[in-house]
């Protein structure tokens, strides 16, 4: 019986050593775990840091694209009526030479 005591104690040495075992494995990973908490918290804060970002970039990007759009609208009008005063003009020059001359020539004798 001797045998089986000593066989019992050893079993049971061992048993108490796997689990010392297990719990440290426990630890370490739970010190993992924390680790991985805490930087996925950092990277959800980050995300959330450059989505606004990205909104309010978007929100700039937006309004200067009407600036833009607002410019363009103005500088095709205002060639549009430049052509048009130019075209206007030449009208009107070509008109007063035209009785300039026809003046010129009621004038002579």
């Amino acid at each position: 019986m001797s045998s089986t005591g000593a066989a019992l104690r050893g079993h049971r040495a061992a048993l108490r050593d796997g689990l010392s075992e297990l719990r440290a494995r426990r630890e370490e990973l739970s010190g993992r775990i924390r680790n991985e908490e805490a930087e996925r918290g950092r990277l959800q804060a980050r995300i959330a840091m450059l989505a606004r970002r990205l909104a309010d970039t978007s929100e700039s990007l937006a309004g200067l694209r009407a600036s833009r759009a607002h410019i363009d609208r103005t500088i095709a009008e205002t060639d549009t009526a430049s052509g048009q005063i130019l075209d206007n003009s030449q009208t009107l020059l070509d008109v007063l030479k035209e009785e300039m001359g026809d003046l010129g020539k009621a004038s002579e004798p």
